[in-house]
This record gives structure tokens, sequence and C-alpha cells, in this order.
């Protein structure tokens, strides 16, 4: 083979050599266009929603490659279904260009269970949510914590703060009812200054409704009761005869009524 070049003139192998390299310039550029897929395009199909092996092969026979991007969690999809691709549907694109799919866990994430205890409910809602996390049932007991949560339940049990639960779980809130439990006789406040009046009910955890004053007043706090509502006694007797003292809750109201002058507090017949 060598001696067949060698027998040749120098200017015909240099003639042959160039030609060869022109060939295989025009090969190259001429199955450049097959190599490359230039000027085929393809329109993306819409695989969301679809499970990955399903989108998989819908992409493939269309002649893209897939690559899985990333995984989320979102507890109203299928699992392993595809959240979101790139390039977006319909997008048209080159054939055999590869299309990024990010899909839905299967195992969900897990998150630490805060103590909202104490919170609002405003307020422990919008921090569930924060963490992944839904409101569930909301149920009421006696205590004087006003819409405060007072437990947190997952799937009926009490649930600890710390404790490892997965994203998209329930919890439950227990709230106080703004009423206590126990029941109380209702103080005598008559005869008491407003400013003595509120010191008392303050201490009895009893909240204090509307005040009415009567007649012009000067220092509202300085005022005395002259009445109230609920009032010391019952208006009906009791199996005795007697009257009965009225109770009242933590948490309850009592109205008031004002006035500059002290009352005069008939002692007989509040005694039951």
């Amino acid at each position: 083979m060598f001696k067949f070049i060698t027998d040749k003139p120098l200017w015909v192998n240099i003639a042959t050599g160039i030609g060869l390299i022109l060939m295989l310039i025009l090969l190259f550029f001429g199955s450049l266009d097959w190599i490359t897929g230039y000027g085929k395009f393809e329109k993306v199909p819409n695989v969301a929603g679809q499970h990955i092996l399903a989108a998989q092969k819908i992409l493939e026979d269309k002649g893209f490659e897939v690559v899985i991007l990333d995984s989320v969690y979102i507890d109203t999809i299928a699992k392993q279904a595809v959240i979101k691709q790139a390039p977006e549907a319909d997008a048209v694109v080159k054939t055999g260009r590869t299309v990024y799919l990010t899909l839905n866990r299967t195992i969900p994430p897990q998150v630490e269970m805060p103590n909202l205890t104490g919170f609002s409910i405003r307020s422990a809602e919008m921090y569930l949510q924060s963490l992944g996390l839904k409101l569930g049932f909301v149920t009421y007991k006696p205590d004087i914590a006003r819409n405060a949560v007072l437990e947190q339940l997952l799937n009926g049990a009490p649930v600890k703060p710390g404790e490892k639960i997965a994203i998209g779980s329930v919890i439950n809130l227990v709230l106080g009812s703004g009423v206590g439990g126990d029941e109380t006789d209702v103080p005598d406040l008559v005869g008491l200054t407003l400013d003595q009046a509120r010191s008392t009910l303050s201490s009895l955890n009893i909240n204090i409704g509307s005040i009415v004053a009567s007649g012009m007043i000067k220092d509202s706090a300085a005022a005395f009761i002259i009445k109230q509502n609920p009032p010391l006694v019952s208006d009906v007797p009791g199996a005795d005869g007697l009257p009965v003292k009225n109770k009242i809750r933590q948490g309850q109201i009592m109205d008031l009524y004002i006035s500059e002058q002290a009352p005069i507090k008939d002692t007989t017949s509040n005694n039951p």
C-alpha cells in the first residue's frame, strides 16, 4: 500500500489528500442536519398530573429525553405524579431536547409539631399553615382563656411540641370557652366604688359588661355601685322559702349601675 503511494508523483498524492479532506468536510456538513436534528421540531406534550412512568413513555415516544429535576410534596396530588415540566406543555422545541420534570413525593416530609398552647385560633391556624399542617376540628371546654388554645390533638390523641409529624397532617384544637368550670356565689358589689368593684371582679376572673350611669357623674372611678346584674340573690326563693344566692362562673360578665350617691343597703333581704 505504501509502495502504491510512493510510486505516485508528489503532486498526485497532495491532490488526492486534498480531495479526501474535501470529501470528508462535505460528508460532515451534509450529515449535520441528520446528526443534530436541525429543522425537526416537536410540540411538548402536557404530562402534568401523569404518573412518572406514563409521562416518561409519552415524552420518549415523541423523541424527548427525560430527566427528573426535583420532587416536592402536595397531599392533594397523586404520589409520583408530575407537578411541573420544563419546557412547558405545547412549547415547540427541537426534537431530542431534554424535558425536566418535578414529581410529587411518595413519602411526605416531616416537621416538628409546634407548641400552640395559648395561641389565638387565628394565630394557631396561620402557624400550622406555615408548616404545611392543616387545622381540623375546633372544640371548646370551660376555661377563662377565651378562644385560646388549650390542647392540640392528632388523630384524637394529644401531640407534644417537638414531635415529628408528616406534612399535611390534620391538627384538631381545643379552645377555652371563656367561662370557667366551677361556679361561685355572685359577689356583693353594691355600695363599693367602681374601682373597688373592678378589683373584686378581677380577683374572681369575672368580666365587667355594661356600666350604666344614673345621673351626672364627674368621676366614674369614685362612683358607687347602686345595682348589679346578676343580683346577689335569685328572685325565686328556695324550697325552704328563703332567698337563694345566684351563682356565676369565671369568665362570665356582670353589668354595673353607678351613681355619685352611695346606696342605702337592705342588709336583711340579701342573706339566705
